[in-house]
This record gives C-alpha cells, structure tokens and sequence, in this order.
C-alpha cells in the first residue's frame, strides 16, 4: 500500500482519556468501516523508569479504515463528540515528518551553497574588521566628530 494512499485511510483521533485503550477505540469507530489498525503511541519517555501513576500514552490515537469513504464518515461522525468523558478532536492523520524533509524544510537560508555563492564576499571587500582597518577615517570625519563632542559637553 502506498503511503499517501495509506494517510487517507487514517484518522487522527487527539483527546483520548488515560484510561481509552485500543479495545475502546475500535468499538466506537467500528461503526463507520472496517478498521485495519488502531494504534495508540506510548508515552516518549517509555523507556526510562516511568512512574506507576504515569500516562499510559500521549493522548492521542490513530485508526486506519481500509476505505477513504469510511475514514471520511467517521470524521465527520466523530469529530467533537464524547468518548469516556473527553471531547475527541478527529481529523485525517498528516504523513509524519522524516529526516530527510526536516533537512531543507528548517534549514535557514544562508546555510545553503547555492545562497552563499551568490551572496558572499571575502571580508576584505565586505567591509569587515580587515577591511575596516584597512581604509584611513577621512580628515573631516575626525574634526567633525570632535566638535560633536564638544557641542555635547556644553549642553
């Protein structure tokens, strides 16, 4: 199955108490199609030593249907309604990010070759320290400077 084909299929489902687990999902969305997988992430830090009134998960879920048509109805059916107490939040699941996209997509623009070849300059011609002391302050800068200061002092 593809994986944009596969996306269409799954719903998001944000809001879920602590106490939903996959059994209680599948019942209540059953009714809009046939489900292929519910799924309910572990809480990130899973792995360390949790704590006995920890999360069981991270509040969230997703349900893939094996049509389109039934992941639409229960969108549609679901979204803001109640399951155990909690208002559920239910849209069509996003594809997750990967390395790959997070490369180009959070990069800023001056880290890449293209922007700098086209942009850069060696620091003599850019005006920076070497080139800065590299160029004598014109006479008249240094009388005129001067008088600013004492203008300043006499106020």
């Amino acid at each position: 199955m593809e994986e944009g084909t596969k996306t269409k299929k799954t719903v998001f489902v944000g809001g879920i108490s602590d106490d939903t687990d996959e059994t209680a999902l599948y019942e209540s969305f059953s009714t809009f199609g046939d489900i292929l997988e519910v799924q309910i992430p572990p809480p990130a830090n899973q792995h360390q030593n949790p704590a006995p009134d920890a999360p069981k998960h991270r509040g969230f879920a997703f349900v893939t249907y094996t049509s389109t048509a039934d992941a639409q109805d229960a969108i549609d059916n679901m979204d803001m309604n109640e399951l155990k107490g909690r208002v559920l939040k239910v849209n069509l699941a996003r594809p997750m990010k990967t390395a790959a996209a997070n490369l180009n997509g959070n990069r800023a623009i001056w880290e890449s070759e293209e922007w700098l070849k086209e942009h850069i300059k060696p620091l003599a011609q850019s005006g920076g320290v070497q080139g800065r002391h590299a160029q004598p302050i014109p006479e008249e800068s240094e009388e005129k400077a001067k008088s600013d200061d004492g203008d300043a002092m006499e106020e």
